[in-house]
């Protein structure tokens, strides 16, 4: 059993006018349960209060805070009818709305109140409300006929009674009709009778007999009063008409008539019939029956016979605008003698209205990630029929992760029973179904709209696990390289997507240095051309952020791949092209066909077919001797050499790599054809000499050089004997097996199978620990002896290479297969 809180507040309020004194008594009732809280409270004000007037502190009353009323939202509700009070949220009272006519919201009710609910949300609190609206003295009495005409006959004993209209007056309580008081006469003196419904029988009773010769008409007049303050007052005028001898009334035959009948009766159906008899005969025996007195809606409704005194319908007749019907019904004969007879007609309730279905509070749009138990609606079901016709039952449809309850009478709450996700399903359409327990039963029901606003709940997701884009080197900046592109499954805001670079190094620089990304595209750019020889290939990540609050993210790496172009040519390694030297590569002449002169070693730093170099021999001194391998570099006799080549042999060798369009470079070749070294430098010199002095030199230059040959030739003589000792000192070191450290071109590197240099052959290249310094530098890369000469240093480089002869044997390095 739930813990129930129950407190009864009793306030006492009075409000004091010059004109007015009236009471407010306030009862308050809180009955609380579960998440919902149930109050009454009863305040009570004189009707006609003007608007703007304060009915209560009802925030004060119930215990409630100003804050609560106004985060609750706390409003006034009235089930059908006008709203007659309204509620000050920021003060907690409650005020008048419009002008209060008690008669014209209770008629007759006594006493009069009208109740409406105040509704708070989250949670739900109600508070039920009932103003009793007391009577002031605003109507005067009225009779319902301005002159009354009586014939009464002469014969009449005394103590006659002659019923009268009484007045009307719609005040109730001590504003009610109070007395009635009948002009001086000297027959008649009036009787007032109080009869069991509380209604006051007016009488005038004969005290003295009338004598029609001696006067045969009578006027009085007859006046009713309330019990107001001031008293106000109504009249009648009575012409009495002194008759003669009927001396027998009309007599009802039953005290009450009673009849039930259902609501929505046919038009014209019969409901009772009066009857009552008189004594006398002939005319004055005759008997007409009338309404005495009857409501204006129960002279709407009914309608009686004169003659017969049956009692139909005129209208159809609702069980919910009056429940029973009080008539007098006036039997009078020809004469003046009549009676009253009191009908009492009750209506029986029909199964006729469907239930209503008010909305007292809506939520049309809740957030998925709302608890479950959260309040989407409260409504309000009610039958105006009674009994089992006026019981509902509430649901709403099924499969929706709402459901309805209800705490208190008629009202119900439909809240969430699961958990939302606007991106399954984003609008609900609840339908409330309503039945009565009538035979048979009457629905009603309500569809409303409910819609799911988003919540940041999924971060982005990339079309694609990983991003590979190619780039072609040398690519202009700016150009866009591929789009990433991400999607949100939220709505709005929570969906829309922004672009970032990770801040990150390649290479040692910024990510941001070599790409750009937009954010709102998701469109990759490059910032500067890209080189394949110095990055192939370099990854980065790439976060997609939503604009939610907060936002969510994802991240996706990105891979760009560095494609070649051939932006390189051909790197010539060997043989190499020295300044003011001349290099030879010497040919005995006992050489046979497919004797190797050299090789021409070139490399190409691009890669795939840009880096596959062809050789071919463009000019030679003699193109029947030689010949070049197009795809090793390898330079051999044709034919046998005879004594009659000559000694000198030029060739120029072009290196093309296979890009598109190709590049190339060209190496000049100097071959001597001999078997001695004096007639290789004899040759050469010439050729030396004649290339350094065919020159236009002037008359003075060939004067200075002539005069300085002298110190020269001293200084370059002891520059080659320090050469030739470290010259020596290295073979010695060459031959000891210590490691030799070659020497490369600037840029050298090894391009794998694309290059030149295979990896099925490895060539030797020996020289000396300090060829870097050297002025004179031999390697058996070529495949025989090279000559190196400086045009100036004739006789001493020939002295030296004799030299050379004679201390070590003769070597021919031959490129050597593996």
């Amino acid at each position: 059993m739930p813990l129930m809180l129950l407190r009864r507040c009793f306030i006492d309020r009075r409000l004091i006018t010059s004109e007015l004194k009236w009471l407010i008594v306030i009862i308050l009732l809180c009955v609380c349960e579960m998440d919902f809280v149930s109050c009454q409270a009863r305040y009570s004000i004189p009707e006609e209060t003007p608007e703007g007037s304060s009915v209560g502190n009802v925030a004060k009353d119930l215990g409630i805070e100003i804050n609560r009323l106004i985060s609750g939202k706390a409003r006034v509700v009235t089930k059908g009818g006008r709203q007659y009070v309204e509620l000050s949220r920021d003060k907690g009272t409650l005020v008048v709305k419009e002008r209060i006519d008690r008669e014209e919201l209770c008629k007759q009710t006594t006493p009069c109140s009208f109740s409406f609910d105040l509704i708070m949300e989250n949670p739900i609190e109600l508070h039920r409300v009932t103003v009793e609206v007391q009577d002031v003295n605003d109507n005067a009495p009225i009779f319902p006929k301005g002159t009354v005409n009586l014939q009464i006959i002469e014969n009449t004993e005394t103590g006659a009674r002659f019923p009268l209209d009484r007045a009307v007056d719609l005040d109730v309580g001590i504003n009610g009709i109070e007395s009635y008081s009948l002009s001086q006469n000297d027959h008649f003196t009036l009787k007032i009778n109080t009869q069991a419904d509380g209604n006051k029988h007016v009488e005038m009773v004969l005290q003295r007999d009338l004598d029609r010769e001696d006067r045969d008409q009578l006027k009085l007049v007859l006046t009713a009063y309330d019990g107001g303050s001031p008293k106000k007052s109504g009249t009648m005028q009575i012409h009495i008409s002194v008759l003669d001898v009927n001396d027998n009334k009309p007599v009802c035959r039953e005290i009450a008539y009673k009849a039930e009948v259902r609501e929505n009766l046919a038009a014209g159906a019969v409901v009772t019939v009066v009857s009552a008899t008189d004594a006398d005969q002939g005319l004055n025996g005759h008997v007409s029956y009338s309404f005495a007195q009857a409501s204006k809606e129960a002279r709407n409704v009914f309608k009686i016979n004169s003659e017969t005194g049956a009692i139909t319908t005129s209208d159809t007749l609702d069980y919910e605008t009056e429940k029973m019907y009080h008539l007098n019904v006036k039997a009078m004969d020809n004469g003046t003698l009549s009676d009253t007879c009191n009908v009492i007609i009750e209506i029986i309730d029909e199964n006729d209205n469907s239930p209503s279905i008010q909305l007292m509070s809506f939520s049309n749009i809740i957030a998925e990630n709302s608890p479950i138990g959260t309040t989407v609606a409260v409504i309000n079901v009610e039958d105006a029929d009674s009994g089992q016709n006026g019981l509902v039952q509430c649901k709403i449809n099924e499969n929706i992760p709402f459901k309805i309850e209800s705490s208190l009478s008629d009202y119900y709450a439909i809240i969430t029973d699961e958990l939302l996700d606007r991106e399954n399903i984003a609008e609900y359409n609840i339908t409330i179904l309503v039945s009565d327990q009538g035979s048979p039963a009457r629905h009603s029901n309500k569809t409303i709209s409910v819609k799911i606003s988003d919540v940041n709940d999924n971060p982005p997701v990339f079309s694609s696990e990983e991003f590979k884009a190619f780039v072609a080197e040398n690519n202009s900046p700016g150009v866009a390289v591929l789009t990433v592109k991400a999607s949100d499954a939220d709505w709005g805001p929570n969906a829309r997507l922004s672009y970032f670079l990770e801040d990150r190094n390649i290479q040692g620089n910024p990510v941001s240095s070599l790409v750009s990304v937009n954010s709102e595209s998701g469109v990759v750019h490059a910032i500067k051309a890209f080189d394949y020889e110095q990055m192939k290939t370099f990854s980065f990540n790439v976060t997609a952020r939503d604009g939610g609050s907060p936002p969510l993210s994802s991240e996706v790496t990105v891979t760009i791949i560095v494609q070649d172009q051939n932006d390189n040519a051909p790197q010539v390694l060997y043989p190499l092209q020295t300044g003011g030297s001349v290099v030879a590569e010497i040919v005995p002449r006992s050489a046979d066909v497919g004797y190797l002169v050299t090789k021409v070693v070139a490399v190409d730093v691009d890669s795939g077919q840009n880096a596959w170099l062809s050789y071919k021999l463009q000019k030679a001194t003699d193109r029947a001797l030689f010949e070049v391998g197009a795809q090793n570099g390898e330079i051999r006799t044709v034919r046998q050499v005879t004594d009659k080549d000559a000694v000198k042999q030029k060739l120029t060798v072009v290196v093309e790599d296979n890009g598109q369009p190709s590049r190339s470079a060209v190496v000049n070749i100097n071959v001597a054809v001999a078997d001695t070294f004096p007639e290789v430098l004899s040759e050469f010199t010439d050729f030396t000499h004649s290339k350094q002095y065919n020159d236009d030199l002037t008359f003075y230059l060939v004067l200075a050089l002539a005069a300085v040959s002298f110190l020269f030739i001293t200084t370059v003589v002891v520059i080659i004997s320090v050469k030739i000792y470290r010259w020596r000192q290295s073979r010695i070191f060459y031959q000891s097996n210590l490691p030799v450290i070659p020497y490369y071109p600037p840029g050298y590197t090894d391009t794998g199978v694309t290059g030149t240099l295979p990896h099925m052959y490895n060539y030797d290249a020996c020289m000396t620990t300090d060829s870097r310094k050297s002025n004179c530098k031999y390697s058996t890369l070529g495949g025989q002896s090279v000559l190196v000469m400086d045009p100036s240093f004739t006789e001493t480089l020939q002295r030296a290479m004799v030299e050379k002869q004679i201390q070590q044997e003769p070597e021919s390095p031959e490129v050597v297969r593996k």
